[in-house]
């Protein structure tokens, strides 16, 4: 095999490598938690609320809980559920945080966990980022950056049709 053939052949899987991580990915690790892709929506002007939405993997040995959140630009941060009662979408505070199992993956993703981001100050507006910080009752508080993708996403950008590329264990 020829340099110039291994140079182009190494030069392609590396190109390859890279279109495979999505152009928004991020991630943060804080103790046992690893926090995976941290993202919203945009929303219209005058909305006073918005969702968050990330995947946190507990590769420790101890439970782990997500007691809150707080989001530059919205008064308070909640943590919800959201359910289907036959024809009627219910959405409610977690009580308590939210667990993550020792091996466990949990999901905060549109129509399920979610994060409320309530009395938005300004629009979130898609491609900038939003400051926040998340709160574990062993981890303590990381800081975290939310990617604002499309008001209509249902995955970070780069993730569509791949349920956001998460295992969706709850």
């Amino acid at each position: 095999m020829s340099k110039l053939f291994r140079r182009r052949a190494t030069g392609s899987l590396v190109a390859l490598a890279l279109l495979a991580v999505p152009a928004g990915a991020h991630e943060y690790k804080a103790g046992a938690l690893a926090i995976a892709h941290p993202w919203t929506r945009a929303t219209p002007n005058g909305a006073k609320v918005g969702g968050g939405y990330l995947s946190v993997t507990n590769t420790g040995t101890a439970p782990d809980t997500l007691l809150g959140a707080t989001v530059t630009g919205a008064d308070h941060v909640e943590i919800h559920s959201m359910t289907m009662d036959g024809t009627v979408m219910k959405m409610a505070p977690v009580p308590g945080g939210l667990v993550i199992a020792p091996g466990a993956t949990v999901t905060l993703a549109p129509g399920g966990y979610h994060m409320m981001f309530v009395d938005l100050t300004a629009p979130l507006k898609k491609g900038e980022r939003v400051k926040g910080t998340l709160r574990f009752e062993k981890a303590g508080t990381v800081p975290v950056e939310f990617a604002v993708e499309a008001i209509g996403a249902k995955a970070p950008e780069g993730a569509q049709g791949a349920a956001g590329g998460h295992d969706h264990a709850h």
